[in-house]
């Protein structure tokens, strides 16, 4: 990366003895990299613990997103009752 980032800088930087522009776009490539780049510490923080999803703080939170998806099925089943028969049969299948 880092070499990529140098040697796109160093031929903007060449086009720009032209048109200033390409200059400013080599310095715009060396912000983004120092901002972006590796090693950077603005990074996103690594994952902390595996799985799909952060782990309930109480059973009352894992009851409170049950029923929401229960009544989102429930919505779901009133709005669209064909699709929902049709997809009750594939599942019976």
């Amino acid at each position: 990366m880092r070499g990529i980032a140098f040697t796109g800088t160093v031929v903007l930087v060449l086009l720009g003895f032209g048109n200033h522009i390409w200059w400013l776009a080599a310095c715009a490539l060396l912000y983004l990299y120092a901002a972006h780049g590796r090693g950077s510490p603005a990074g996103p923080p690594p994952p902390s613990q595996p799985g799909p999803g952060p782990v309930p703080d109480s059973y009352r939170a894992y009851r409170e997103r049950r029923d929401r998806q229960a009544r989102w099925e429930r919505r779901y089943r009133r709005e669209r009752p064909h699709e929902a028969r049709r997809r009750q049969r594939e599942q019976s299948k």
